[in-house]
């Protein structure tokens, strides 16, 4: 699984954050891992410090408010989401497909309104 940044992927000002290029068991692993860091424990989730993902150009951190803010950056290389648990929890739910088997597909994993969406996209390869 890699992590990166794209931005103006569509000349409309629109930024990605895109974990991509895994299967199905790396998703399984990353789902496991919001399921018991982010939504059982409650404590932060930096991807730097995850070992089956390798960051391209940029880093991710998930972590808890009360309210969905999406994702947030100052340099467009550090970069956290900020969801509420429910958010969390409907997350694991759409990442729940890709663990049952590989797939082409892809997914938005929330639905905030901010400039930066964040994809998940087991077949998608570097830019």
């Amino acid at each position: 699984m890699e992590i990166d940044y794209i931005e103006n992927f569509n000349g409309l000002d629109e930024n990605l954050v895109r974990l991509y290029n895994f299967d199905k068991k790396e998703a399984n692993k990353f789902r496991e891992l919001l399921e018991e860091t982010v939504i059982n424990k409650k404590q932060k989730l930096n991807l730097a410090e995850v070992d089956f993902i390798e960051p391209i150009n940029c880093n991710l951190i998930f972590g808890l408010f009360k309210s969905d803010e999406g994702i947030l950056t100052k340099d467009n290389e550090t970069f956290f989401c900020i969801l509420t648990l429910d958010s969390f929890k409907n997350m694991v739910k759409l990442i729940e497909p890709f663990c049952v088997k590989d797939s082409r597909a892809h997914q938005y994993l929330y639905d905030v309104d901010t400039p930066t969406d964040l994809l998940f996209c087991p077949s998608a390869t570097a830019q």
